[in-house]
């Protein structure tokens, strides 16, 4: 498939079926966020690749509350990668205070989407997750106290009846324009 084949069948998916991700899949997957870019090459993320069903649940019960219905799914996905923030290379630091860019937030959308977009072109269906309980998911994890976590990602089988949403985006003129802000 091409790219904008593939862009186009990425979604997230918020139902999965109770199947085990296959290792070598995983290994893929993390081989494609391996050579994602970063700004000055610092790659600076730790992905966690939770799988141990036990914790897996854990991890996944964190990404909600009962108060509030969305992300109720999460128990359901093979597995779950979440991504911490490391430290970019001092110049990057740099360059960042100098321009007031958060970089590594930069760079963990890029790896997140290469996450992403490799997972749905091996059949795995994901969901980018911003709610969570950071506290207790760094606890669970032994992420230390000072690092931050950026993302979580759901990964697992959806079921053969999900069907492909349309993607309902703006027009490219809306999105862009050509030499000048319009």
């Amino acid at each position: 498939m091409n790219f904008t084949e593939l862009a186009l069948e990425r979604q997230s998916v918020r139902k999965y079926i109770p199947k085990e991700v296959e290792l070598d899949k995983i290994n893929d997957i993390v081989e494609a966020c391996r050579i994602a870019p970063s700004a000055s090459n610092s790659q600076p993320w730790k992905i966690i690749i939770v799988n141990e069903p036990k914790l897996k649940n854990e991890v996944a019960e964190a990404t909600y509350i009962n108060a509030i219905s969305f992300n109720k799914f999460t128990p359901d996905a093979g597995a779950i990668a979440v991504f911490v923030i490391e430290k970019p290379k001092f110049i990057t630091q740099v360059g960042g205070f100098l321009k007031n860019r958060e970089f590594p937030l930069i760079d963990i959308g890029i790896v997140s989407e290469h996450f992403c977009l490799k997972s749905t072109e091996l059949g795995l269906g994901t969901c980018m997750i911003g709610w969570f309980d950071e506290k207790k998911i760094k606890s669970l994890l032994n992420i230390p106290r000072k690092k931050r976590i950026g993302l979580v990602i759901s990964l697992g089988y959806a079921p053969d009846d999900y069907k492909l949403r349309k993607k309902i985006r703006k027009t490219t003129e809306e999105m862009s324009s050509f030499n000048k802000y319009e």
